[in-house]
């Protein structure tokens, strides 16, 4: 599988339930997980067999220019020494941020699995994500 965007992340963007300047946005580490775009919630993504093995905490200095999300780099701290993870990118808050929903209200970004350091084999402990300095970042909305 190569990385890829929800397809309900464009609509969210479209009808104003996913922001990422004001929402609150993380990344957590899943395995067993085969993607979907159709999938819309952190929920689907688990009721689906993926295993979340560790969340960050929210994404900090985030920017949005030319269609080009960033943020520092950040760690996520698991608790399973488990392989074959990707990263779920996901808004863990309302729109306008604040504290975290549900994982039934929490809205699905992306899922990389395909890249320098990927899947990622964590041990117990903090394992730091380190963004792409390219031209995509995070995340190239095109």
């Amino acid at each position: 599988m190569a990385n890829a965007i929800f397809t309900p992340f464009a609509e969210g963007l479209a009808d104003d339930t996913i922001s990422l300047p004001t929402g609150v946005i993380k990344a957590a580490f899943v395995r067993s997980y085969t993607f979907s775009a159709a999938h819309k919630f952190v929920s689907d993504v688990t009721t689906a067999g993926g295993v979340l093995n560790g969340t960050s905490a929210a994404l900090t200095t985030k920017t949005q220019t030319g269609g080009v999300f960033d943020a520092d780099d950040t760690t996520v701290t698991t608790t399973a020494n488990a392989t074959n993870h990707g990263i779920l990118l996901f808004q863990a808050s309302a729109v306008t941020g604040g504290a975290d929903v549900a994982a039934s209200a929490q809205r699905v970004i992306a899922y990389y699995d395909t890249g320098t350091g990927l899947p990622i084999q964590p041990g117990t402990g903090s394992t730091p994500i380190t963004w792409d300095n390219g031209t995509s970042k995070i995340l190239k909305i095109s």
